[in-house]
């Protein structure tokens, strides 16, 4: 039986979630439902490795493996291109359990957020979506945040400007999203394995990419098996590809490396950080202008929203675990928050759509607030 001290509890946390979604729908981002249930390939395919290795999947009559829903930012992607408005601008709002598995808390949890498709203006866009989840968490009383941000897109721009190896390209992408060590991943030892593929390796190199992914796959399926860790056989196809690339590429010189190193240095004052990472790309002889631009264009933006760009941290070296990030992104901690459990997170994605199914790239930007988080300690990620 429930105490009345708990039902006052949840009473006050549904009260507090009901003047989050109040907040959000009242500036103009009309409220999303998708289904609970989803089909998992989207999510095994387009969600980073964080959320595949923690979904909870089963099948539907047809066969079809379908998963609970483990985050918002694809089905209300996939309910937008599914709708009249796909392709014209449009935003939504949403509040509603999500599923994941927790060890050591719980696998159910709710989760609220905005997303923001076509607006051409990104800048003043990502401004918007940040300052809006913030007034939102803060509005219900989780007091002050510490934010963070970072910047995919610029990041991209540099690998793109140093002209690496597009295995390379990759492997170091997909390291800072998980914010790795970057002399952990260009050691010579970070694209080998602890047990010997030379022999898998060596018949992939040379081979065009459509035959060798489709060898590995039918050799993966002459095994029986589906995936691995959360990836599909075309992933650990195309890892393994990436693997022959590398193991045949001349790898990193010294001085692009020194430039990796410097830039992923940079933090602190977003303002200073756009002056440290300026004076960087003079040096390099780098092409990175449009890209800081952009950076600069969105601090003015924040600026003009009234939050105090001098109080958030810009860190060169910060991602976020999800695959489908390709711009700004931030996160915003509670002060005596863990580290790695964030209240507030998001960024842009303007490539997801397109993988979703749409015709091209279209102009993306959202967040997300993990409720358990606002107001309560012990929940673990």
């Amino acid at each position: 039986m429930t105490s009345t001290t708990e039902q006052a509890g949840q009473m006050d946390m549904t009260t507090r979630q009901g003047a989050i979604i109040a907040h959000l729908t009242r500036a103009g981002h009309a409220r999303a439902e998708p289904p609970i249930l989803q089909p998992a390939d989207v999510f095994l395919d387009l969600a980073g490795e964080d959320i595949r290795a923690r979904i909870f999947l089963t099948a539907g009559a047809d066969g079809e493996e379908l998963c609970l829903r483990p985050e918002y930012t694809i089905p209300v992607s996939r309910a937008y291109l599914a709708s009249p408005q796909a392709g014209s601008v449009a935003s939504f709002s949403y509040l509603g359990p999500v599923f994941r598995q927790r060890p050591g808390g719980p696998n159910e949890f709710v989760q609220a957020g905005i997303e923001s498709f076509g607006r051409m203006d990104r800048e003043a866009a990502d401004a918007e979506i940040l300052t809006l989840a913030l007034e939102a968490a803060q509005g219900a009383g989780c007091g002050s945040l510490k934010v963070s941000l970072g910047d995919a897109g610029l990041f991209t721009a540099l690998l793109s400007a140093l002209d690496l190896p597009n295995a390379w390209v990759r492997r170091i992408r997909r390291g800072h999203m998980r914010s790795e060590n970057l002399g952990l991943l260009l050691a010579p030892a970070a694209h080998g394995a602890a047990t010997d593929h030379s022999g898998v390796l060596a018949a992939l190199e040379g081979v065009d990419k459509k035959g060798a992914r489709a060898l590995v796959e039918d050799l993966l399926s002459i095994a029986g098996i589906s995936s691995v860790g959360g990836r599909s056989a075309g992933e650990i196809a195309d890892r393994f590809l990436e693997q022959a690339a590398m193991k045949s590429s001349a790898g990193i010189s010294a001085e692009k490396r020194a430039v990796l190193e410097r830039f992923l240095g940079v933090g602190g004052d977003p303002d200073k950080a756009s002056a440290a990472l300026r004076a960087l790309a003079q040096d390099a002889k780098l092409d990175l202008g449009a890209a800081l631009d952009a950076f600069d264009a969105r601090l003015g933006f924040i600026a003009a929203r009234g939050l105090d760009v001098s109080s958030l941290a810009f860190a060169a070296n910060f991602g976020r675990n999800l695959d489908y990030y390709t711009g700004f992104v931030f996160e915003a901690h509670r002060p005596d928050g863990e580290p790695g459990r964030p209240v507030v997170g998001g960024g842009r994605y303007d490539g997801l759509l397109r993988r979703l199914g749409a015709a091209g790239d279209i102009p993306a930007v959202g967040a997300a607030i993990w409720c358990d988080r606002l107001f309560a300690d012990g929940v673990k990620a």
